[in-house]
């Protein structure tokens, strides 16, 4: 078998369709395994019922950007005539001298003109590839209301959620034979990390994709990386090891919870015969989330937390037939968990304020047959509790806090949580934004859970109950 047989045969395990291999063989382009797997996504885009965006990240060196350009400019632009395509990236220099440098490697055999003053790149049959930058996020609205087929990004996590969201609306298309898509690549970390992680990669991991395709990059998928540079990365400690050395994306700089891990602390299955007491606590919001957590203890002194109601914009109303249905779908024996069953129901310190009518938030929900008492609202010593129980596996010590699954927006939001540089014992406060993604609520909530105990009977009747 010829070196080529083998090129196509990898093409063809990877899902590039033949057509696509012919051009990647036409342009003199060859991909390694997890770059024609990435193309393999971009070719589902043609579907109506395939994604409209693909992701790439992990690891440095993955060979991210090479396969960009590769999949734009020797694929998309060589199939259909007049296509336009943005590539963006966040500095003017570093972008046109990567283009620079990606275009001779890649493009030799397709001939093109390139205007590096305009920054545009043009293929003979009209295709082209329009250059952008921005220094400022603000610079974004300078492509607002241009109309782009495919919009590639280049270090995505350097851009919020509300940018991308913004640059998303200028990919559309008029052409008949072409579905809009927007490409990005970027690296674990930066003020976009945890929206990316939220939009691509959890989907990924939790086999749930829909609109959007991931593809895990790692320092091992390139095989043109030299020794040297792979050294580099294992010389590293901390957040930057597990981020550009194993593209982990449930770590970023400045994470809070360090020893969190995926494989260790979330899990797939519980059985709830073993749980000595179930409790609930309550993080109340309503343009922001209102998350209510219902934990369990064992007979080990474990902790887990096996399910999550998590809603914004509803009324307390509304939430509480919300948590019971989620108490519901456990049991107690042979019959459904209540309210009643409950060792503790705690909520924030904000519900049992005054509003300006006189009433609380904790009386609208005693009024549906749930009371709530304060939680213990230390928030450093509630964190250290939370830390506590997550345990350090590295360095052998046990963990006694376990997440289920089911319990998605605790389980999207504890891995972002930053350390506040102005108290470092302390997580940064971040609120969720006006789309309601972001924000620390499930992790208050958590913090809720874990770090408020029940009352000793002396303590009840030093508060006069």
């Amino acid at each position: 078998m010829t070196a080529w047989e083998r090129y196509f045969m990898a093409g063809k395990l990877a899902g590039c369709p033949r057509d696509q291999m012919d051009n990647f063989s036409r342009a003199d382009v060859i991909l390694q395994e997890r770059q024609l797997v990435a193309s393999a996504a971009a070719r589902l885009c043609d579907r109506a019922d395939g994604p409209t965006a693909i992701g790439y990240g992990g690891a440095r060196g993955g060979g991210k950007s090479h396969w960009l350009l590769a999949q734009m400019g020797a694929d998309d632009c060589q199939r259909v005539p007049g296509l336009k395509c943005l590539l963006l990236r966040k500095q003017a220099k570093s972008n046109i001298e990567n283009f620079e440098d990606f275009r001779r490697r890649l493009f030799t055999q397709l001939p093109h003109e390139f205007s590096s003053f305009r920054g545009i790149l043009t293929f003979v049959n009209g295709s082209r590839i329009v250059t952008g930058h921005y220094k400022t996020e603000a610079e974004i609205d300078n492509f607002l209301g241009i109309e782009f087929d495919v919009i590639s990004i280049e270090e995505a996590t350097t851009l919020t959620a509300r940018k991308y969201q913004d640059i998303s609306t200028c990919c559309r298309s008029s052409k008949p034979n072409w579905r809009p898509r927007i490409y990005s690549t970027t690296n674990p970390g930066g003020i976009g990390h945890a929206w990316y992680r939220s939009r691509f990669v959890l989907p990924y991991l939790e086999k749930r994709e829909t609109d959007t395709r991931f593809i895990p990059a790692r320092v091992t998928d390139n095989s043109f990386n030299n020794p040297e540079y792979r050294k580099v990365l294992e010389s590293l400690t901390g957040w930057q090891k597990r981020a550009w050395l194993d593209g982990d994306w449930d770590i970023a700089a400045g994470q809070f919870f360090t020893t969190l891990r995926r494989e260790i602390h979330f899990i797939s299955d519980f059985d709830e015969t073993r749980a000595r007491e179930f409790f609930v606590a309550l993080d109340y919001g309503f343009a922001h989330y209102t998350v209510a957590l219902l934990g369990c203890t064992d007979g080990d002194g474990n902790l887990f937390v096996v399910d999550e109601h998590a809603e914004r914009l509803w009324l307390p109303q509304r939430h509480a037939v919300g948590i019971k249905a989620m108490l519901a779908r456990h049991k107690i024996g042979d019959r459904k968990l209540e309210v009643t069953d409950l060792k503790r129901f705690v909520a924030g310190a904000d519900v049992f304020s005054r509003q300006s009518d006189g009433t609380t938030i904790a009386a609208q929900y005693a009024k549906h047959g749930i009371t709530l008492r304060c939680a213990n609202m230390d928030r450093v010593n509630g964190w250290a509790e939370i830390m506590t129980r997550l345990g350090d596996v590295d360095a052998g010590i046990r963990p006694t806090l376990f997440i289920h699954q089911r319990c998605g927006r605790l389980l999207e939001t504890l891995p972002s949580l930053q350390r506040d540089p102005l108290r470092p014992e302390d997580v940064l406060k971040v609120d969720a934004d006006e789309d309601g993604i972001g924000g620390d609520d499930a992790a208050d909530c958590l913090r809720y859970l874990v770090a408020t105990k029940a009352r000793t009977v002396t303590q009840r009747k030093l508060r006069g109950f």
